[in-house]
């Protein structure tokens, strides 16, 4: 559209183009806003010495019975083992024989918790699934600063199940790596 004004032509361009960029730029920089908003909330607390602690006891607090020899193959030793391996292998922790020279006492347990067989899935329950607990204590305290879990699905072959337990525990150890990783937060 052409407007004549005082001899001069302004040309307008109202196209699609155009209102859609310009509403594009201002939703970016309402989201900017909102984020740097989120972002300067204060975050809850996170306990230090999760990620602080140098020297870790790993307590086994053992399996659930009816899980060894199936549908796992092992004993109701082979988280703990593993879980002990890999805390070994990632060199960031010395691995005491006694808690009380630990920062930290850390807590592994392979759980089957009981509930309804073949529950109606559609009202959002559903057979409950193994699963290995992992839980955080501050030594002097005797506190439980953290938990993680991670299920075990279920399979119909003594294989299957095996690969399972093996992808449950391994998520387990990311888990622990990426929570024993954060950073310390800033100071004000």
């Amino acid at each position: 559209m052409d407007i004549v004004y005082l001899g001069k032509t302004i040309m307008l361009h109202k196209t699609k183009a155009v209102w859609s960029s310009i509403l594009s730029i201002i939703l970016l920089t309402a989201t900017m806003v909102l984020a740097q908003q989120a972002s300067t909330e204060k975050a809850p607390p996170f306990p230090p010495k999760v990620y602080t602690a140098k020297k870790i006891f790993l307590s086994n607090a053992g399996a659930d019975s009816g899980l060894f020899p199936h549908p796992f193959s092992g004993s109701s030793d082979r988280a703990y083992n593993q879980f002990y391996a890999a805390l070994q292998s990632s060199g960031k922790f010395t691995l005491v024989a006694d808690p009380a020279e630990a920062d930290l006492v850390v807590q592994l347990q392979l759980v089957a918790p009981s509930g309804p067989k073949d529950a109606d899935k559609t009202k959002g329950s559903s057979d409950p699934l193994p699963m290995l607990r992992l839980t955080i204590f501050d030594r002097a305290t005797h506190y439980i600063l953290w938990t993680l879990t991670e299920s075990i699905e279920s399979a119909n072959l003594q294989k299957t199940h095996d690969r399972n337990f093996d992808d449950a525990l391994s998520a387990l150890v990311k888990d622990w790596k990426g929570l024993t990783s954060k950073d310390a937060p800033a100071t004000p």
